[in-house]
């Protein structure tokens, strides 16, 4: 990894790559200059380990080991209490927060104030049940459902969405602990405002096992982390695949025209952000069920237009999922492997980012919350990767491209032409229904509006831990984070993917060690919730 940055830097700095670069575009140069981090970050991130004859990323191990470690502990909690979790979100049980259980929350001292006097005065967070799960899912269903998912099947084949599926499923128990967590250790000022997610459940959380110095250390590690995926997954990424959509169906041209776009995006983010967390989920809770309703109802239509191939399509995931095609690299480890990271990547769990959205909740519950959080992957993987996924897998039935046909990080060959993600997708759609490329630019442009502006405040959240409350850091981040509304636009895919991957999965290495410290908790809050919904319903 030394030896490829060095590598990569010589090249960058030599006087040939001056004169080289004299002829590039803006574009170009951008790309060119930010490569090489994102080629060391990335193999830094996703070190392999031997296992069953093939490299796996041990963070990948890290986060289905635990993700299926919670959901057996809590008792399969992502089924058996899937409907609860719906009933909370519709506010059959808000009426609790208003009576007095023995169920209280975590009392703390938050700039002179205690979080009980502030509970009575009526501040229990900013946002309600659907808010904050609208502005979480708006932070992961994103282009990672869209691009990421053609680069699944891509690199896996049809395979790879049984995995994936299989990843969400388990994720919604990581989810669950997660939300539970960053409601019981959040911060609440005499305001109302709240400041939440793993760097307060890492520090406090792990200072009540009696390990401070370890909580406080994953804590900024965190902070420090998820400035960076805010930067990087949560914005570069999003902005590069919807000015990629623009420049295709548009048709433009031009050195500077994915910094143009870019800026234009960097605009209307930051109208919206700057309001906060109450204006995001007032945007995000109008902006996210129309963007579902766009493309999961273009995904339906084509699915039901080609209902006589749908079976077809699910034998292809199931067969491919354990006998991989012979085109596809590496076997059924490294189907699975492709469907693990995509999945990760879209649903976030064990990476600790919701939390902070579920944090700024109006609850007194912790476990109410973290039951509303294991509905994101369920949502986000479950059915809208998997709709994707079949869409693609319509579209190459009659063998269009071949799976597993992939080179320099550009996905399939079609047509005589390397293509990789959004475009597949776009490919798929256009097939099927004449002018959805459009719909689906559209959709890809609300998704990535929409995942800015949520990680514009998971990163703003953690700048603040690191640097405190004051209004220059909150203002210092924000014109950053605007600037790399327009990096991502300007450089290309193979760039941005190298990068946005490894800065969330980056993540799940403190995130998922203070999980498994602190699980414990989760299931005593979730066990005094559990007696309250008992006593209403009985």
């Amino acid at each position: 990894m030394v030896n490829i940055l060095y590598n990569n830097t010589l090249a960058v700095f030599s006087p040939l790559y001056f004169v080289s670069a004299s002829n590039q575009g803006l574009d170009e140069k951008i790309n060119d200059a930010f490569m090489p981090f994102a080629v060391w970050w990335e193999n830094l991130i996703l070190a392999e380990i031997p296992l069953f004859g093939q490299g796996i990323p041990l963070i990948l191990i890290i986060l289905m080991g635990g993700a299926l470690f919670f959901t057996i502990y809590f008792g399969f909690v992502n089924v058996r209490h899937f409907t609860t979790a719906i009933q909370v979100v519709r506010g059959k049980y808000d009426e609790l927060e208003k009576i007095r259980p023995e169920l209280k929350p975590q009392v703390q001292t938050v700039d002179g104030d205690l979080v009980d006097t502030i509970k009575d005065e009526g501040h229990l967070g900013e946002v309600n049940h659907f808010q904050a799960l609208a502005t979480a899912v708006s932070g992961t269903v994103g282009l990672g459902n869209i691009a990421m998912v053609a680069v699944a099947i891509s690199f896996g084949g049809p395979g790879a969405t049984f995995w994936m599926i299989l990843a969400g499923l388990l994720g919604m128990s990581t989810k669950f602990v997660e939300c539970t967590l960053g409601v019981k250790y959040r911060d609440i000022d005499g305001k109302g405002n709240v400041y939440g997610g793993p760097m307060y459940y890492l520090s406090k959380g792990i200072a009540q096992r009696g390990f401070s110095k370890l909580g406080k250390f994953l804590a900024v590690l965190f902070a420090i982390l998820c400035v960076g995926a805010s930067f990087g997954g949560g914005n570069a990424f999003q902005s590069n695949q919807a000015a990629a959509q623009i420049i295709e169906n548009f048709g433009l041209t031009g050195d500077a025209t994915g910094s143009i776009i870019g800026l234009v995006f960097a605009l209307l983010a930051g109208i919206v952000i700057i309001g906060g967390i109450k204006r995001i989920a007032k945007v995000t809770e109008k902006v996210v069920p129309f963007m579902a309703i766009l493309y999961v109802g273009a995904a339906i239509f084509i699915i039901i237009s080609k209902i006589e191939w749908v079976d077809d399509a699910f034998a292809l995931i199931f067969k491919n999922a354990f006998t991989p095609e012979a085109t596809v690299s590496g076997g059924i480890v490294g189907v699975m492997i492709q469907g693990f990271r995509r999945a990760a990547f879209s649903n976030e769990a064990g990476a600790g980012s919701a939390a902070i959205a579920h944090s700024a909740v109006n609850t007194a519950y912790p476990a109410s919350e973290g039951l509303v959080g294991l509905l994101e992957p369920f949502i986000d993987t479950v059915l809208v990767c998997t709709m994707t996924a079949i869409v693609i897998i319509l579209f190459n039935m009659d063998g269009v491209f071949v799976y597993g046909n992939v080179v320099d990080g550009q996905a399939l060959l079609y047509d005589g032409s390397r293509l990789g993600g959004v475009n597949i997708t776009s490919m798929a759609f256009e097939n099927s229904i004449h002018g959805s490329s459009w719909v689906l630019m559209l959709a890809v442009c609300l998704f990535a509006f929409s995942t800015i502006l949520s990680w514009s405040y998971y990163g703003l959240q953690a700048w603040k831990y690191l640097f405190g409350r004051s209004r220059a850091m909150d203002l210092s981040y924000k014109i950053i984070y605007l600037m790399f509304t327009v990096l991502g636009a300007a450089i290309t895919l193979d760039a941005v993917i190298k990068f946005s991957d490894a800065m969330i999965l980056a993540l799940v290495f403190p995130n998922m060690l203070g999980l498994f410290i602190l699980f414990p908790y989760v299931k005593s809050e979730f066990s005094s919730y559990k007696k309250l919904i008992f006593r209403k319903t009985n």
